[in-house]
Formats: C-alpha cells, structure tokens, sequence
C-alpha cells in the first residue's frame, strides 16, 4: 500500500470507527495532541481523548448513525471525504444552549471532512456540515 493509500484509509477509518461506536479505534486513528474543528457547532476540540468524547456525544443522540464516504481525495498528507451520515435521533442531544430530549425522526447529512495525516494519526481536521439542516430534521428548527 502506498503512502496516498494509507492516508485515505485512516481517514475513511474514522469514519468507520464513529459508525461502529468504536472508540479504541477512533482514539488509535488520533494524534494524541490532534485537533478537531467542527464547524456546525463552531467547536474546537484539543486532544484525542476530548475528540473522542465529542464524537461518543453524537453517537449517544444517533446511536444507528452511519457515515458512508461517497468521495475521497488525497494530496500530499491530506484527506478530503464526503460523508454522507443517516441515523435517527433517539438519545439526548447535548447542544451549547442545552440538551435536545430525542425526537424519534431521522436525518441525513451531507458533510466534508478534511484531514491532515502523519504517522498514520489524524493530526488535525475540520469537519464541515450544515446544523441548521440537522436540526430542521429531527424536529428542533422550523423548516
């Protein structure tokens, strides 16, 4: 396997990892100092450790939540993924201006998640997607 082939299963790892609930392997795919910005929420998240319990958050408010990388594209150490994520909200929601109660109603949501990659570890990345779309779907903003 090449080294634009290794950086693009990392990412795609990720993806996969969030999808399974599999924090061992989330936390495996991160650099223990990485840094993840989440733009839908204007978070910035420092540390493998905080990443991980960011991304155990959305598992808990989407526990069948599935990301599928419809596109992948890799340039030096950096990957560019379009996910696709689909699940249903049937936990709490934890938000900045409080906790959503579930609602029972599904989402799809269409992202970019770009990544920069060394040593097989996600060192930073910044995942793009649209909350207010989010939001609308499972019932908590007017459409």
């Amino acid at each position: 396997m090449d080294e634009l082939q290794r950086i693009e299963q990392v990412a795609r790892g990720i993806v996969a990892a969030q999808s399974a609930g599999d924090w061992t392997g989330a936390k495996k795919a991160l650099a223990p100092n990485g840094v993840y910005q989440e733009y839908g929420t204007q978070r910035r998240i420092e540390g493998a450790d905080a990443i991980v319990q960011a991304l155990q958050g959305w598992k808990t408010a989407f526990p069948d939540v599935q990301g599928v990388v419809d596109a992948a594209l890799v340039v030096g150490d950096t990957a560019a993924l379009e996910v696709t994520w689909r699940g249903t909200h049937t936990g709490p929601l934890a938000t900045a201006n409080g906790t959503l109660p579930p609602s029972g109603k599904p989402f799809v949501l269409l992202t970019s998640w770009i990544m920069n990659i060394k040593d097989d570890q996600i060192q930073g990345s910044r995942h793009y997607f649209d909350i207010l779309t989010l939001l609308q779907q499972v019932g908590a903003a007017p459409a």
